[in-house]
């Protein structure tokens, strides 16, 4: 067996060291730099710094809804899940994918509980996080059509082959007035997504995850 790094802090500050070193970073303002810092670190891939969409506000736009007590929505349990809680004490993580009204709702609708449980959204003001499906953002950006109001940040991190390019290029080249930070094409995930969250979390004054 090789040797390997056993001590957690020094594996956590050579991690975020080596993200520091070696992203391109200095095209993002520096509040908006620390959480994408923490996407990549999320997900181990360096290259994603280049493909990164987002409005110079989404970073103070965020941190404040947060400070204010804002809720967050998450598109599906897994992003929910990776959200730190005592980050944001007395904050409300919300993710109704699994709501008993749902799958009525989906049927109803004929679209994808995903899409349907964003229905279920208070969007004023809060921070929404998607990692996983497509649909979620499409529909949220349906929904700010037709005059849902608008959330204090969207962070759009839908994956995979079928609308998650175009999902997040939607968003990207329409956020209707909303702030904003996406990761063009196929990847994502909902660990970049709550990554995005945390930061902001302790940007807002919650600690060192």
């Amino acid at each position: 067996m090789r040797p390997y790094e056993k001590d957690p802090q020094a594996i956590y500050a050579a991690s975020f060291a080596t993200v520091r070193n070696e992203a391109p970073l200095t095209r993002f303002p520096s509040d908006i730099a620390e959480v994408v810092i923490r996407v990549i670190h999320a997900c181990g891939m360096i290259e994603i710094a280049d493909r990164l969409d987002y409005s110079e506000d989404v970073a103070t736009s965020g941190i404040a809804a947060l400070k204010a007590g804002a809720p967050v929505y998450a598109d599906c349990e897994m992003v929910a899940s990776g959200i730190t809680r005592r980050l944001l004490p007395g904050t409300e993580i919300r993710c109704t994918l699994n709501d008993p009204r749902t799958p009525d709702m989906a049927r109803d609708l004929a679209t994808t509980r995903s899409a349907a449980a964003v229905d279920l959204w208070d969007t004023d003001g809060a921070v929404i996080a998607i990692g996983n499906a497509p649909t979620a953002l499409f529909r949220l950006l349906e929904r700010l059509d037709e005059g849902a109001p608008k959330p204090a940040a969207i962070l759009g991190f839908p994956v995979g082959f079928v609308g998650a390019a175009e999902s997040k290029a939607e968003l990207g080249q329409r956020p209707r007035g909303t702030p904003f930070l996406t990761l063009r094409g196929r990847r994502g995930g909902s660990a970049m997504a709550s990554a995005a969250v945390n930061a902001l979390a302790i940007l807002a004054g919650g600690g060192v995850q």
